[in-house]
């Protein structure tokens, strides 16, 4: 048995931001500690990290879960391979991520989640969750494996998510049959919204989704319209209808536009689908952020080749710079200083940081992903979860180079900006799986 002792933290979740400590033992948080009571914690211990050694601005947080990565594996090695997304991942400060399926060949079978997941365990850096495809190889004809399977052998191939990825199921009744099948199972559909359009296939996914009553996550929104609409549909919901509507935004929704898309080449390498928008809508994903229209950030994380991105092939690399764009985007205080900053300045001029705590940002990329993929074991610093710890630095600023990336995509809107917010270690299951030091 490892002990492994945190002491001296800021440790903040959705719930908590408190001074304290934490005993890991078993791979999972044995106790917690606050700060009255830790002269009394017994050292003995295999490993004792003292979080006065990071500075003031340190903050020990649940680890991230991304419900949206490329992995790009099998199949596409010049882009990624499954052990550079997972060290991007954990220096993201993530250990629990989701990967798409469009792999090649695609991952349409439980065979190939299982197979995949368990690559992913050997590496021993993040917990892998494959998705599966609605249709058989993505080709929209007819449903995928997901028809012959059962929950028993869903859960044991990994799979906590569906998705067509980008293409979408344009046929309704075959997209009808994918939804009916995934409330049988109890899982939820990725809806990527991008035939044609975001706000008609937004609209259409959630439509078709009251109609079987089954959970509808809508990926990557980015739209104000979308969002509006999101909204509206939310609070019309009752409680006995049966479907579950959920969300994500990318953290390059929230800190890019279509401003750095035509300045990297918007048909080249400032592409992304669904595109980078106007200021106007950046700003109406930070209120739906806000408000709890969109429930989840999610990375979105797309490598590709320099060569692909000169031919116009969509997606930047994002796990390394998730936490930063968010932290310098949406603002780390404490609810304290929020609760101070509104007295002091009321609730006008420009209070896009000022707004924003870093409980509220735990809630985004830890405890809401863990609860839209059914995941009760983490997301939250408790007694009795997984040890999946980030340590951030809050205030600590750096430049994107992506050269340094872990990943081989290195095409990032970001890139020579300086970002706030950065991770300094991340725990996996109480192993240090990556530190920056």
């Amino acid at each position: 048995m490892q002990r492994i002792i945190l002491k001296n933290f800021r440790i903040v979740d959705e719930s908590n931001d408190f001074f304290g400590s934490l005993i890991i033992e078993n791979d999972i948080i044995k106790k917690i500690i606050n700060k009255n009571t830790i002269n009394n914690i017994n050292n003995e211990a295999d490993i004792i990290i003292d979080g006065r050694g990071f500075g003031s601005s340190a903050a020990l947080m649940p680890a991230f879960i991304d419900l949206h990565a490329h992995f790009r594996d099998p199949g596409f090695p010049e882009k990624e391979t499954l052990e550079s997304a997972a060290l991007a991942a954990v220096a993201g400060g993530y250990a629990t991520v989701v990967c798409m399926a469009n792999t090649n060949p695609v991952t349409d079978t439980a065979e190939k989640a299982r197979a995949l997941k368990t690559r992913s365990a050997a590496l021993r850096l993040i917990d892998l969750y494959p998705v599966l495809s609605l249709t058989k190889n993505m080709e929209g004809r007819e449903l995928s494996g997901i028809k012959d399977l059962s929950k028993k052998e869903l859960s044991a191939a990994g799979v906590l998510m569906l998705s067509e990825d980008g293409k979408d199921v344009e046929d309704d009744t075959l997209f009808i049959a994918a939804m009916e099948e995934a409330k049988r199972l109890g899982i939820p559909i990725s809806c990527h919204c991008d035939l044609g359009g975001e706000n008609d296939a937004t609209r259409r996914a959630i439509e078709l989704g009251k109609k079987t009553g089954c959970h509808i996550h809508i990926a990557h929104v980015s739209t104000k319209e979308a969002a509006d609409f999101i909204r509206i549909t939310k609070k019309s919901l009752s409680a006995d209808t049966g479907f579950t509507l959920t969300c994500e935004a990318t953290p390059h929704h929230i800190g890019a536009t279509e401003e750095d898309a035509r300045r990297m080449g918007d048909k080249t390498f400032g592409r992304v689908n669904p595109s980078l928008r106007s200021d106007a809508d950046r700003q109406a994903i930070l209120a739906a952020l806000h408000d709890g229209t969109i429930d989840a950030i999610a990375t979105d994380h797309a490598p590709h080749s320099d060569a692909d991105k000169a031919a116009g092939t969509p997606g930047f690399t994002g796990l390394e710079t998730a936490f930063a764009v968010c932290c310098s985007h949406l603002g780390t205080f404490s609810q304290e200083d929020i609760t101070r900053r509104h007295k002091e300045h009321g609730d006008h001029g420009e209070f896009e940081k000022d707004s924003f705590g870093l409980r509220r940002l735990s809630a985004l990329m830890s405890a809401n992903p863990a609860r839209i993929l059914g995941l009760q074991d983490r997301g939250r610093i408790a007694e009795g979860l997984r040890a999946d710890i980030v340590i951030v630095d809050t205030e600590a600023t750096w430049k994107v180079q992506p050269e340094q990336f872990k990943s081989r995509g290195k095409c990032s809107p970001f890139t020579g900006k300086e970002l706030r917010g950065k991770v300094l270690m991340t725990l996996n299951g109480g192993k240090i799986v990556f530190y920056a030091f």
